[in-house]
């Protein structure tokens, strides 16, 4: 387990820019040590819980270690080929949802690392929840990648402007869209 953290560790857990925990740290309300002969800050894990509790942040991050994802697509089949893969893949930690209604309600709670979305939900299409996760503030952590397979590429640049990290066609093969989904997460 990990006793202490640098500030872009610390940020990451905390689902924050680094910029704000360093502001915190040189403030006082972050307690940690300056590394010896350097600029360098680092957090010890006792101090970083204190401040997340302090601040009512979740502790999700800091236990499971895992990265969150959170899919988002109507078709069950898909659904459970991600859980399935991502969960045995060992480092995330995962959630579902169907709608686009249940997304965002599950983006409040779980706040997710990266979102895996279906371009056409039922009640929603993909531009406008990557509009809504950018606008934001509290979500510039987070990954998008859209997968599709019924868009051209006018619209795979307009999901890429709406703020996607990333577009995948369907048929995608899986292994790859994994190893992209570890990339964007440096896990």
């Amino acid at each position: 387990m990990k006793t202490v953290f640098t500030t872009g560790e610390a940020a990451d857990i905390c689902k924050v820019s680094q910029q704000t925990i360093i502001r915190c740290f040189d403030s006082g309300r972050l307690k940690g040590f300056r590394v010896p002969g350097s600029r360098f800050r680092r957090i010890p894990r006792e101090a970083l819980v204190a401040f997340m509790r302090d601040n009512n942040i979740p502790p999700d991050a800091l236990e499971s270690g895992k990265s969150k994802v959170l899919v988002v697509d109507d078709d069950p089949e898909i659904v459970e080929l991600f859980v399935d893969v991502l969960e045995r893949d060992g480092r995330f930690e995962v959630k579902t949802a169907a709608t686009g209604y249940d997304a965002g309600v599950l983006t409040q709670e779980f706040l997710p690392d990266l979102v895996i979305l279906d371009y056409m939900l039922p009640d929603i299409n993909g531009n406008v929840v990557c509009q809504t996760i950018r606008k934001n503030p509290n979500f510039e952590h987070m990954k998008i990648v859209i997968v599709s397979g019924v868009v051209n590429q006018d619209e795979i640049n307009d999901l890429l402007k709406s703020g996607a990290d990333e577009f995948v066609k369907k048929p995608f093969n899986i292994e790859k869209l994994i190893e992209r989904v570890g990339q964007l997460l440096s896990v």
